[in-house]
């Protein structure tokens, strides 16, 4: 697979391998993105509320957690709601200058002391727009399988990588637990401050 903006001279980018460990988690967990492969969903079952902005991402993911078509930016959850919210591999195709007001949704549903998983993609400063197009070949290791994948997206004109939420997690009011950056994709755990 080709990806056509990321800094190497063959437009080639190796695939990406990435462990998706399980966690613990009490109640519901609230999956942003949860369509598609449904990740968080094979990986936690019942356990998971995977909303997506489109019906037809939602209908392809494997059967498991509750599936609800909503906007990340206009969350109909109640106040501190969640003990753990997840965000995988989903900001990339989230503008980002909505970045910021999902940011905002997630503090606002989940309860305090929650935590907030994410995982995504590092895209360096776009210097050439007629290269504006990215495909990232994954392979998610789960405790119990291999998935392989593919995402491609549109590059944002910033460089947006594991700074850019760290500062937004900040900026919102969550604090920093743990980080991870690898070739072309990070982890960040954030927690919601208790009251």
């Amino acid at each position: 697979m080709a990806i056509f903006s990321l800094p190497r001279e063959s437009g080639q980018i190796e695939q990406q391998s990435v462990p998706v460990e399980d966690f613990a988690a009490e109640g519901f967990i609230l999956d942003i993105g949860g369509g598609g492969e449904g990740i968080i969903g094979q990986l936690k079952g019942q356990q998971v509320i995977a909303i997506d902005i489109s019906k037809r991402e939602l209908e392809e993911a494997p059967p498991g957690p509750l599936k609800i078509v909503m906007d990340a930016r206009d969350l109909k959850f109640l106040d501190d709601t969640f003990n753990t919210a997840t965000v995988f591999f989903t900001f990339m195709y989230i503008d980002s200058d909505d970045h910021q007001k999902v940011f905002e949704e997630l503090q606002r549903v989940i309860k305090p002391g929650g935590r907030l998983l994410i995982w995504d993609v590092i895209f360096p400063a776009l210097t050439d727009k007629k290269k504006n197009m990215a495909l990232f070949p994954f392979k998610f290791n789960l405790p119990d399988k291999e998935i392989r994948t593919g995402y491609g997206v549109r590059r944002p004109e910033r460089e947006q990588g594991l700074a850019h939420f760290i500062e937004l997690a900040k900026k919102t009011g969550f604090q920093i637990v743990s980080q991870k950056e690898r070739d072309r994709w990070f982890f960040l755990e954030v927690v919601k401050s208790p009251m």
